[in-house]
Protein backbone atom coordinates (compact mmCIF):
# COMPACT_ATOMS: atom_id res chain seq x y z
CA UNK A 1 0.00 0.00 0.00
CA UNK A 2 2.71 2.26 0.74
CA UNK A 3 4.75 1.16 -2.23
CA UNK A 4 1.65 2.20 -4.53
CA UNK A 5 0.80 5.41 -2.70
CA UNK A 6 4.12 6.43 -3.56
CA UNK A 7 4.25 5.61 -6.98
CA UNK A 8 0.52 7.46 -7.17
CA UNK A 9 2.58 10.70 -5.66
CA UNK A 10 5.90 10.30 -8.16
CA UNK A 11 3.33 9.74 -10.88
CA UNK A 12 0.95 12.91 -10.19
CA UNK A 13 4.34 14.94 -9.67
CA UNK A 14 5.71 14.11 -13.15
CA UNK A 15 2.48 14.51 -14.57
CA UNK A 16 2.67 17.76 -12.96
CA UNK A 17 5.71 18.95 -14.03
CA UNK A 18 5.02 17.44 -17.44
CA UNK A 19 2.56 19.92 -17.44
CA UNK A 20 4.11 22.66 -16.66
CA UNK A 21 6.99 22.24 -18.99
CA UNK A 22 4.15 21.97 -22.22
CA UNK A 23 2.12 24.62 -20.60
CA UNK A 24 5.01 26.94 -20.92
CA UNK A 25 6.19 25.89 -24.47
CA UNK A 26 2.64 27.24 -25.31
CA UNK A 27 3.22 30.32 -23.51
CA UNK A 28 6.50 31.00 -25.26
CA UNK A 29 5.02 30.08 -28.21
CA UNK A 30 2.07 32.91 -28.17
CA UNK A 31 4.54 35.33 -26.79
CA UNK A 32 6.43 34.95 -29.54
CA UNK A 33 3.95 34.39 -32.46
CA UNK A 34 0.52 35.73 -31.24
CA UNK A 35 -0.05 39.22 -32.41
CA UNK A 36 -3.70 39.39 -30.80
CA UNK A 37 -4.18 40.09 -27.27
CA UNK A 38 -7.00 38.70 -26.35
CA UNK A 39 -6.50 35.87 -28.33
CA UNK A 40 -3.17 35.65 -26.80
CA UNK A 41 -4.20 35.61 -23.40
CA UNK A 42 -7.42 32.63 -24.69
CA UNK A 43 -4.72 30.39 -25.53
CA UNK A 44 -2.60 30.15 -22.37
CA UNK A 45 -4.94 30.32 -20.43
CA UNK A 46 -6.32 27.36 -22.23
CA UNK A 47 -3.11 25.79 -22.24
CA UNK A 48 -3.04 25.99 -18.13
CA UNK A 49 -6.29 25.68 -17.58
CA UNK A 50 -6.39 22.24 -19.18
CA UNK A 51 -3.83 20.24 -18.78
CA UNK A 52 -2.34 18.49 -22.07
CA UNK A 53 -5.88 18.97 -23.23
CA UNK A 54 -5.29 22.44 -23.87
CA UNK A 55 -2.18 22.25 -25.41
CA UNK A 56 -3.34 19.52 -27.24
CA UNK A 57 -5.86 22.30 -28.95
CA UNK A 58 -3.32 24.83 -29.62
CA UNK A 59 -1.73 22.39 -31.33
CA UNK A 60 -4.63 21.72 -33.82
CA UNK A 61 -6.20 24.81 -33.97
CA UNK A 62 -3.78 27.24 -32.68
CA UNK A 63 -0.93 27.09 -34.78
CA UNK A 64 -0.28 28.43 -38.19
CA UNK A 65 2.03 26.09 -40.25
CA UNK A 66 0.77 27.35 -43.46
CA UNK A 67 3.60 28.16 -45.56
CA UNK A 68 3.87 28.12 -49.34
CA UNK A 69 5.00 24.49 -50.10
CA UNK A 70 6.83 25.96 -53.26
CA UNK A 71 7.18 29.51 -54.40
CA UNK A 72 5.15 31.83 -54.80
CA UNK A 73 4.14 31.77 -58.60
CA UNK A 74 5.58 35.46 -59.99
CA UNK A 75 5.78 35.39 -63.91
CA UNK A 76 7.77 37.62 -65.28
CA UNK A 77 5.48 40.03 -66.92
CA UNK A 78 3.54 40.68 -63.72
CA UNK A 79 6.18 42.38 -61.24
CA UNK A 80 5.03 43.36 -57.71
CA UNK A 81 3.41 46.82 -58.16
CA UNK A 82 5.58 50.22 -57.01
CA UNK A 83 2.55 52.43 -56.28
CA UNK A 84 3.47 55.97 -56.78
CA UNK A 85 2.64 58.72 -53.69
CA UNK A 86 -0.11 60.38 -54.13
CA UNK A 87 0.36 64.23 -54.72
CA UNK A 88 -1.19 66.34 -52.27
CA UNK A 89 -4.70 67.80 -52.42
CA UNK A 90 -5.46 65.17 -55.30
CA UNK A 91 -7.94 63.58 -52.61
CA UNK A 92 -10.18 66.67 -52.20
CA UNK A 93 -10.80 66.23 -56.18
CA UNK A 94 -11.21 62.03 -56.16
CA UNK A 95 -11.78 61.11 -52.26
CA UNK A 96 -10.65 57.23 -53.81
CA UNK A 97 -7.51 58.54 -54.05
CA UNK A 98 -5.79 57.67 -51.47
CA UNK A 99 -7.84 54.14 -51.15
CA UNK A 100 -6.37 53.46 -54.36
CA UNK A 101 -3.01 54.58 -53.23
CA UNK A 102 -3.78 52.43 -49.63
CA UNK A 103 -4.47 48.90 -51.43
CA UNK A 104 -1.98 49.35 -54.55
CA UNK A 105 0.15 49.44 -51.03
CA UNK A 106 -1.32 47.02 -49.20
CA UNK A 107 -1.88 44.05 -52.28
CA UNK A 108 0.96 44.99 -54.10
CA UNK A 109 -1.38 44.73 -57.18
CA UNK A 110 -2.39 47.48 -59.83
CA UNK A 111 -6.21 48.54 -60.29
CA UNK A 112 -6.92 47.58 -63.85
CA UNK A 113 -8.90 49.69 -66.04
CA UNK A 114 -11.45 48.43 -68.38
CA UNK A 115 -13.39 45.42 -66.89
CA UNK A 116 -17.08 44.18 -66.93
CA UNK A 117 -19.05 42.48 -64.40
CA UNK A 118 -22.59 40.88 -64.36
CA UNK A 119 -24.53 40.01 -61.37
CA UNK A 120 -26.45 36.92 -60.87
CA UNK A 121 -28.98 35.97 -57.66
CA UNK A 122 -28.74 32.70 -55.97
CA UNK A 123 -27.63 29.64 -57.89
CA UNK A 124 -30.90 29.66 -60.62
CA UNK A 125 -29.22 32.32 -62.18
CA UNK A 126 -25.02 31.81 -61.67
CA UNK A 127 -25.23 27.66 -62.26
CA UNK A 128 -26.60 27.85 -66.21
CA UNK A 129 -24.50 30.59 -66.47
CA UNK A 130 -21.22 29.29 -65.19
CA UNK A 131 -21.85 26.00 -66.72
CA UNK A 132 -22.57 27.23 -69.97
CA UNK A 133 -18.71 29.07 -69.19
CA UNK A 134 -17.63 25.38 -68.93
CA UNK A 135 -18.87 24.14 -72.31
CA UNK A 136 -17.89 27.10 -74.24
CA UNK A 137 -14.43 26.63 -72.77
CA UNK A 138 -11.52 26.21 -75.69
CA UNK A 139 -8.54 25.66 -73.55
CA UNK A 140 -8.58 26.00 -69.38
CA UNK A 141 -11.20 25.59 -66.89
CA UNK A 142 -10.20 26.28 -62.97
CA UNK A 143 -12.95 25.63 -60.34
CA UNK A 144 -12.11 26.30 -56.61
CA UNK A 145 -14.63 25.83 -54.74
CA UNK A 146 -15.29 25.56 -50.60
CA UNK A 147 -18.43 23.49 -50.73
CA UNK A 148 -18.83 21.37 -53.90
CA UNK A 149 -21.68 18.64 -53.22
CA UNK A 150 -22.27 15.53 -55.34
CA UNK A 151 -26.37 16.37 -55.36
CA UNK A 152 -28.34 17.53 -58.55
CA UNK A 153 -27.04 20.54 -58.92
CA UNK A 154 -23.44 19.86 -58.46
CA UNK A 155 -23.21 16.69 -60.65
CA UNK A 156 -24.33 19.32 -63.58
CA UNK A 157 -21.00 20.98 -62.96
CA UNK A 158 -19.20 17.30 -62.75
CA UNK A 159 -20.68 16.10 -66.40
CA UNK A 160 -19.55 19.81 -68.12
CA UNK A 161 -15.91 19.78 -65.86
CA UNK A 162 -16.15 15.60 -66.66
CA UNK A 163 -16.70 16.85 -70.61
CA UNK A 164 -14.98 19.50 -71.04
CA UNK A 165 -11.91 17.70 -70.20
CA UNK A 166 -12.74 14.90 -72.81
CA UNK A 167 -12.69 17.65 -75.70
CA UNK A 168 -8.99 18.48 -74.56
CA UNK A 169 -9.49 21.32 -72.17
CA UNK A 170 -6.71 21.55 -69.71
CA UNK A 171 -9.31 21.16 -66.36
CA UNK A 172 -8.03 21.85 -62.96
CA UNK A 173 -10.28 21.21 -59.65
CA UNK A 174 -9.33 22.45 -56.22
CA UNK A 175 -12.31 21.62 -53.72
CA UNK A 176 -11.72 22.14 -49.43
CA UNK A 177 -10.91 19.39 -47.41
CA UNK A 178 -13.28 19.90 -44.83
CA UNK A 179 -15.97 22.01 -46.77
CA UNK A 180 -16.27 19.46 -49.26
CA UNK A 181 -16.54 16.37 -47.28
CA UNK A 182 -13.47 15.37 -44.65
CA UNK A 183 -14.40 11.84 -44.41
CA UNK A 184 -15.43 11.31 -47.80
CA UNK A 185 -16.47 13.69 -50.85
CA UNK A 186 -18.71 12.28 -53.90
CA UNK A 187 -17.18 15.16 -56.14
CA UNK A 188 -13.61 14.49 -55.57
CA UNK A 189 -14.49 10.61 -56.07
CA UNK A 190 -16.28 11.34 -59.59
CA UNK A 191 -13.58 13.59 -61.03
CA UNK A 192 -10.86 11.29 -59.72
CA UNK A 193 -12.39 8.51 -61.70
CA UNK A 194 -13.40 10.49 -64.58
CA UNK A 195 -9.43 11.59 -64.97
CA UNK A 196 -10.46 15.07 -64.11
CA UNK A 197 -7.25 16.59 -61.83
CA UNK A 198 -8.40 17.50 -58.97
CA UNK A 199 -7.47 17.87 -55.53
CA UNK A 200 -8.68 18.09 -51.45
CA UNK A 201 -7.30 21.60 -50.00
CA UNK A 202 -4.87 20.90 -46.89
CA UNK A 203 -6.99 17.41 -46.36
CA UNK A 204 -5.42 14.23 -44.68
CA UNK A 205 -7.34 10.95 -43.20
CA UNK A 206 -3.87 11.20 -40.33
CA UNK A 207 -4.45 13.43 -37.91
CA UNK A 208 -0.59 14.20 -37.38
CA UNK A 209 -0.71 14.90 -41.27
CA UNK A 210 -3.64 17.51 -40.94
CA UNK A 211 -2.38 20.23 -38.54
CA UNK A 212 -5.13 22.77 -40.38
CA UNK A 213 -8.68 22.01 -39.26
CA UNK A 214 -8.54 25.52 -38.75
CA UNK A 215 -7.40 27.16 -41.78
CA UNK A 216 -9.83 26.11 -45.09
CA UNK A 217 -9.94 27.72 -48.38
CA UNK A 218 -13.02 29.68 -48.75
CA UNK A 219 -12.42 30.80 -52.02
CA UNK A 220 -15.56 30.63 -54.83
CA UNK A 221 -13.56 30.48 -58.08
CA UNK A 222 -14.24 29.59 -61.48
CA UNK A 223 -12.00 31.00 -64.39
CA UNK A 224 -12.35 29.65 -68.24
CA UNK A 225 -9.82 30.44 -70.81
CA UNK A 226 -8.08 32.18 -68.85
CA UNK A 227 -10.70 35.31 -69.84
CA UNK A 228 -14.18 34.68 -67.87
CA UNK A 229 -13.85 34.53 -64.31
CA UNK A 230 -16.71 34.18 -61.85
CA UNK A 231 -16.65 35.08 -58.02
CA UNK A 232 -18.87 35.69 -54.94
CA UNK A 233 -20.06 33.78 -52.43
CA UNK A 234 -22.02 30.71 -53.65
CA UNK A 235 -20.99 27.27 -53.10
CA UNK A 236 -22.16 24.33 -55.40
CA UNK A 237 -25.38 22.58 -54.12
CA UNK A 238 -28.89 22.21 -53.83
CA UNK A 239 -29.34 24.42 -51.23
CA UNK A 240 -28.59 27.21 -53.60
CA UNK A 241 -31.01 26.43 -56.26
CA UNK A 242 -34.21 28.16 -54.87
CA UNK A 243 -36.44 27.04 -57.69
CA UNK A 244 -36.42 23.79 -56.47
CA UNK A 245 -37.32 24.14 -53.21
CA UNK A 246 -35.09 22.71 -50.66
CA UNK A 247 -34.87 21.80 -47.04
CA UNK A 248 -32.69 25.00 -46.06
CA UNK A 249 -32.59 27.31 -49.14
CA UNK A 250 -30.01 29.59 -49.47
CA UNK A 251 -29.88 32.89 -51.55
CA UNK A 252 -26.45 34.22 -52.67
CA UNK A 253 -24.74 37.14 -55.31
CA UNK A 254 -22.20 35.80 -57.39
CA UNK A 255 -20.45 37.58 -60.31
CA UNK A 256 -18.98 37.05 -63.60
CA UNK A 257 -15.95 39.36 -63.96
CA UNK A 258 -14.14 40.12 -68.06
CA UNK A 259 -11.25 41.95 -68.80
CA UNK A 260 -7.65 42.67 -67.40
CA UNK A 261 -8.29 42.43 -63.87
CA UNK A 262 -9.22 38.31 -64.86
CA UNK A 263 -5.43 37.63 -65.03
CA UNK A 264 -5.22 38.73 -60.79
CA UNK A 265 -8.41 36.13 -60.69
CA UNK A 266 -6.23 33.60 -62.27
CA UNK A 267 -3.26 33.99 -60.42
CA UNK A 268 -4.94 33.13 -57.12
CA UNK A 269 -6.43 29.83 -58.45
CA UNK A 270 -2.86 29.39 -60.21
CA UNK A 271 -1.56 30.34 -56.72
CA UNK A 272 -3.73 27.98 -54.50
CA UNK A 273 -3.53 24.87 -57.04
CA UNK A 274 0.51 25.57 -56.70
CA UNK A 275 0.04 25.45 -53.21
CA UNK A 276 -1.64 22.16 -52.97
CA UNK A 277 -0.37 20.57 -55.80
CA UNK A 278 3.02 21.55 -56.75
CA UNK A 279 2.16 22.25 -60.51
CA UNK A 280 2.58 25.48 -61.52
CA UNK A 281 0.18 25.91 -64.44
CA UNK A 282 1.69 26.82 -67.72
CA UNK A 283 1.14 30.68 -68.80
CA UNK A 284 -0.23 29.10 -72.32
CA UNK A 285 -3.91 28.74 -71.67
CA UNK A 286 -3.97 29.83 -68.12
CA UNK A 287 -2.34 33.61 -68.94
CA UNK A 288 -3.96 34.72 -72.07
CA UNK A 289 -3.37 38.45 -72.99
CA UNK A 290 -6.52 40.42 -72.17
CA UNK A 291 -8.24 43.37 -73.55
CA UNK A 292 -10.33 45.95 -72.28
CA UNK A 293 -14.30 44.59 -71.91
CA UNK A 294 -16.02 47.67 -69.91
CA UNK A 295 -15.06 50.29 -67.82
CA UNK A 296 -15.23 49.56 -64.41
CA UNK A 297 -11.43 49.53 -62.20
CA UNK A 298 -10.99 46.39 -60.72
CA UNK A 299 -8.11 44.71 -58.37
CA UNK A 300 -8.17 41.42 -56.92
CA UNK A 301 -7.65 41.47 -53.25
CA UNK A 302 -6.64 37.89 -51.94
CA UNK A 303 -6.12 37.20 -48.08
CA UNK A 304 -4.55 34.04 -46.19
CA UNK A 305 -3.12 32.78 -43.36
CA UNK A 306 0.34 32.74 -45.09
CA UNK A 307 1.96 35.81 -46.39
CA UNK A 308 -1.51 37.07 -47.84
CA UNK A 309 -2.75 37.80 -43.64
CA UNK A 310 -5.25 40.46 -43.13
CA UNK A 311 -5.07 42.01 -46.63
CA UNK A 312 -8.84 42.10 -46.83
CA UNK A 313 -9.49 42.96 -43.37
CA UNK A 314 -7.30 46.26 -43.99
CA UNK A 315 -9.01 46.52 -46.97
CA UNK A 316 -11.83 47.16 -45.76
CA UNK A 317 -10.54 49.45 -43.22
CA UNK A 318 -8.96 51.69 -45.73
CA UNK A 319 -12.68 51.81 -47.32
CA UNK A 320 -14.37 52.63 -44.10
CA UNK A 321 -11.77 55.55 -43.43
CA UNK A 322 -12.25 56.75 -46.90
CA UNK A 323 -15.52 56.89 -46.68
CA UNK A 324 -17.38 60.66 -47.24
CA UNK A 325 -21.04 59.71 -47.44
CA UNK A 326 -22.18 56.33 -46.46
CA UNK A 327 -20.70 52.28 -45.91
CA UNK A 328 -23.19 49.49 -47.02
CA UNK A 329 -22.38 46.06 -46.12
CA UNK A 330 -24.10 42.73 -46.79
CA UNK A 331 -22.71 39.74 -44.94
CA UNK A 332 -23.99 36.54 -43.55
CA UNK A 333 -22.21 36.33 -40.19
CA UNK A 334 -21.06 39.99 -38.16
CA UNK A 335 -18.64 38.94 -35.56
CA UNK A 336 -15.26 40.90 -37.18
CA UNK A 337 -12.13 41.94 -35.16
CA UNK A 338 -12.72 44.89 -32.88
CA UNK A 339 -10.83 47.61 -34.95
CA UNK A 340 -13.68 47.28 -37.69
CA UNK A 341 -16.64 47.44 -35.20
CA UNK A 342 -14.57 50.37 -33.90
CA UNK A 343 -14.22 52.11 -37.45
CA UNK A 344 -17.92 51.64 -38.01
CA UNK A 345 -18.91 53.07 -35.06
CA UNK A 346 -16.31 56.06 -35.58
CA UNK A 347 -18.02 56.36 -38.92
CA UNK A 348 -21.27 56.76 -37.97
CA UNK A 349 -20.50 59.56 -35.27
CA UNK A 350 -18.91 61.96 -37.78
CA UNK A 351 -21.97 61.43 -39.76
CA UNK A 352 -21.85 58.36 -42.27
CA UNK A 353 -25.02 56.32 -43.10
CA UNK A 354 -23.39 53.14 -42.00
CA UNK A 355 -25.65 50.35 -42.66
CA UNK A 356 -25.10 46.55 -41.93
CA UNK A 357 -27.29 43.75 -43.66
CA UNK A 358 -27.48 40.04 -42.20
CA UNK A 359 -29.84 37.58 -41.84
CA UNK A 360 -32.22 37.44 -38.84
CA UNK A 361 -31.28 33.83 -38.57
CA UNK A 362 -28.50 32.55 -40.03
CA UNK A 363 -27.17 28.59 -39.85
CA UNK A 364 -24.78 28.91 -37.01
CA UNK A 365 -26.64 30.15 -33.90
CA UNK A 366 -23.80 31.18 -31.48
CA UNK A 367 -22.72 33.34 -34.18
CA UNK A 368 -26.24 35.46 -34.50
CA UNK A 369 -25.60 35.40 -30.66
CA UNK A 370 -22.35 37.08 -30.22
CA UNK A 371 -23.05 39.06 -32.83
CA UNK A 372 -25.62 41.14 -30.95
CA UNK A 373 -22.87 42.39 -28.30
CA UNK A 374 -20.83 44.36 -30.95
CA UNK A 375 -24.37 45.84 -32.77
CA UNK A 376 -25.26 47.36 -30.02
CA UNK A 377 -22.34 49.16 -29.44
CA UNK A 378 -22.50 50.19 -33.03
CA UNK A 379 -26.25 50.96 -32.74
CA UNK A 380 -25.39 53.60 -30.01
CA UNK A 381 -23.00 55.41 -32.11
CA UNK A 382 -25.44 55.63 -35.01
CA UNK A 383 -25.06 52.73 -36.99
CA UNK A 384 -28.34 51.24 -38.72
CA UNK A 385 -28.61 47.72 -38.25
CA UNK A 386 -31.02 45.65 -40.47
CA UNK A 387 -32.46 41.85 -40.26
CA UNK A 388 -33.65 40.17 -43.67
CA UNK A 389 -35.43 37.35 -43.21
CA UNK A 390 -35.93 33.69 -44.33
CA UNK A 391 -34.36 32.06 -46.69
CA UNK A 392 -30.71 32.50 -45.23
CA UNK A 393 -28.88 34.85 -47.33
CA UNK A 394 -25.19 34.44 -48.12
CA UNK A 395 -23.88 37.23 -49.72
CA UNK A 396 -20.90 39.21 -48.83
CA UNK A 397 -20.77 42.76 -50.35
CA UNK A 398 -19.86 46.23 -49.37
CA UNK A 399 -20.04 49.67 -50.78
CA UNK A 400 -18.99 53.28 -49.92
CA UNK A 401 -20.57 56.02 -51.34
CA UNK A 402 -22.05 54.70 -53.72
CA UNK A 403 -19.04 54.06 -55.76
CA UNK A 404 -16.72 51.60 -54.73
CA UNK A 405 -17.39 48.26 -53.97
CA UNK A 406 -16.22 45.04 -52.67
CA UNK A 407 -17.21 41.42 -53.46
CA UNK A 408 -15.99 37.77 -53.10
CA UNK A 409 -16.12 35.02 -50.39
CA UNK A 410 -14.94 36.92 -47.18
CA UNK A 411 -17.72 37.45 -44.42
CA UNK A 412 -17.52 39.94 -41.99
CA UNK A 413 -16.04 37.41 -39.44
CA UNK A 414 -12.40 36.72 -37.78
CA UNK A 415 -12.34 33.28 -39.37
CA UNK A 416 -12.58 35.03 -43.13
CA UNK A 417 -10.37 37.79 -42.49
CA UNK A 418 -7.12 36.23 -40.37
CA UNK A 419 -7.71 32.47 -40.63
CA UNK A 420 -9.46 31.38 -44.05
CA UNK A 421 -7.70 31.69 -47.89
CA UNK A 422 -10.39 34.00 -49.14
CA UNK A 423 -10.38 36.22 -52.35
CA UNK A 424 -12.44 39.78 -52.79
CA UNK A 425 -12.36 41.99 -55.65
CA UNK A 426 -12.85 45.75 -55.33
CA UNK A 427 -14.94 47.36 -58.10
CA UNK A 428 -14.59 51.27 -58.84
CA UNK A 429 -17.94 52.87 -60.56
CA UNK A 430 -21.02 54.23 -59.64
CA UNK A 431 -23.33 52.03 -62.19
CA UNK A 432 -21.64 48.80 -60.40
CA UNK A 433 -22.30 50.30 -57.02
CA UNK A 434 -26.17 50.91 -57.30
CA UNK A 435 -26.30 47.23 -58.13
CA UNK A 436 -24.69 46.69 -55.02
CA UNK A 437 -26.84 49.22 -52.95
CA UNK A 438 -30.12 48.09 -53.91
CA UNK A 439 -29.20 44.07 -52.64
CA UNK A 440 -29.09 46.58 -49.30
CA UNK A 441 -32.35 47.55 -48.83
CA UNK A 442 -34.30 44.49 -47.70
CA UNK A 443 -34.96 43.65 -44.12
CA UNK A 444 -36.51 45.61 -41.05
CA UNK A 445 -34.18 47.82 -38.56
CA UNK A 446 -33.29 46.11 -35.11
CA UNK A 447 -33.23 48.67 -32.51
CA UNK A 448 -31.59 49.36 -29.21
CA UNK A 449 -34.89 48.84 -27.30
CA UNK A 450 -35.25 45.17 -29.19
CA UNK A 451 -31.95 44.04 -27.51
CA UNK A 452 -32.86 45.83 -24.28
CA UNK A 453 -35.67 43.53 -24.00
CA UNK A 454 -33.17 40.22 -23.94
CA UNK A 455 -34.04 38.67 -20.73
CA UNK A 456 -30.51 38.23 -18.43
CA UNK A 457 -30.10 35.03 -19.47
CA UNK A 458 -30.32 35.76 -22.79
CA UNK A 459 -27.88 38.94 -22.71
CA UNK A 460 -25.19 36.02 -19.83
CA UNK A 461 -25.44 33.34 -22.97
CA UNK A 462 -24.85 36.22 -25.94
CA UNK A 463 -21.74 37.25 -23.55
CA UNK A 464 -20.57 34.07 -23.29
CA UNK A 465 -20.51 33.63 -27.24
CA UNK A 466 -18.94 36.61 -27.80
CA UNK A 467 -16.18 35.33 -25.84
CA UNK A 468 -15.87 32.47 -28.41
CA UNK A 469 -15.06 34.99 -31.27
CA UNK A 470 -11.13 34.18 -31.88
CA UNK A 471 -12.40 30.45 -32.81
CA UNK A 472 -15.90 30.97 -34.28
Amino acid sequence: MVFNADLATLVGEVAAAAHVVVASAVTVHVLLYKRNIGTSISWMGIAWLSPFIGALLYVALGINRVKRRAQRLWRTRVPTYAVASPKPGLSDIDPLTPLEYAIGRLTGLPSESGNDAGLFRNGDDAYPAMIAAIGRAEKTVGLSSYIFRADSAGQKFIDALVAAQGRGVQVRVLIDGVGSGYFWSGTYTALKRAGVPVARFLHSYFPWRTPFLNLRNHRKILVVDGRLAFVGGINIGDENVLAGTPKHPVRDTHFSIEGPVVEQIVEAFADDWLFETGEKLPDEGWFPELSPRGKLLARAVASGPDEHLEQIEFAALHAISCARESIRIVTPYFLPPDVLTTALGLAAMRGLIVDIVVPEHSNHAVLDWARRVPMRVMMEAGCRVWLRPAPFDHSKLMTIDDSWSMIGSANWDTRSFRLNFELNVEVQGPEFAHLITDLTRAGRQLTVEELDGDSLPIRLRNGAARLLQPYL
